[in-house]
């Protein structure tokens, strides 16, 4: 299997939780079958659209998920990166846990649990395609990240990322908070 016919399958298996992210997988599904390049060649914007992964280590026990503080964006979010050429994307969500959190390889590969298609903000404006994987992981469990592209971490429960003003976060982790716990 090439790697748009499995991103397709990755694509077609998700479940919207709303309007809007149905038409982004729609959106992302002809992306795919339009043989535009799927992944960065050259940091921050080639291609102006390019795939992405989100990890979003979950606590079950605390009912609070990890966001980073990430220098370049400016805003909280999920960590995650750049899907590398010919890489699964679950594979990529593994890969940035371990280097931003030193978190150890999670279980076998989940589907995500969400997909957006975003503008960055700042230089190089860009469209990250972004799958979002739900990764479960105690909080005690994550004890470093990466200080040179986070300034900080913290665990929010969903009703405080709710009330947190959505211009400081990923403008669509709302919507994510949402479909997980609706």
């Amino acid at each position: 299997m090439d790697d748009r016919d499995r991103l397709r399958g990755i694509v077609d298996g998700l479940e919207p939780g709303d309007a809007r992210e149905e038409r982004d997988r729609d959106a992302v599904l002809r992306w795919v079958d339009s043989g535009a390049p799927l992944y960065r060649t050259r940091p921050p914007d080639e291609p102006p659209v390019h795939l992405v992964s989100y990890v979003v280590p979950v606590d079950p026990a605390r009912a609070e998920l990890l966001l980073v503080s990430h220098r370049k964006a400016g805003l909280w979010l999920p960590p995650g990166g750049h899907v590398e050429p010919g890489e699964d994307p679950w594979h990529t969500a593994v890969r940035e846990a371990e280097e931003e959190l030193s978190l150890p390889p999670g279980a076998s590969a989940t589907p995500p649990a969400f997909l957006t298609v975003t503008r960055t903000v700042g230089p190089g404006t860009h469209t990250d395609v972004s799958l979002w994987y739900v990764v479960e992981t105690a909080a005690e469990a994550v004890t470093e990240y990466d200080r040179s592209e986070f300034e900080a971490i913290m665990w929010l429960t969903p009703a405080q990322v709710l009330e947190r003003p959505l211009r400081t976060m990923d403008p669509e982790l709302h919507r994510f908070v949402a479909k997980l716990h609706p």
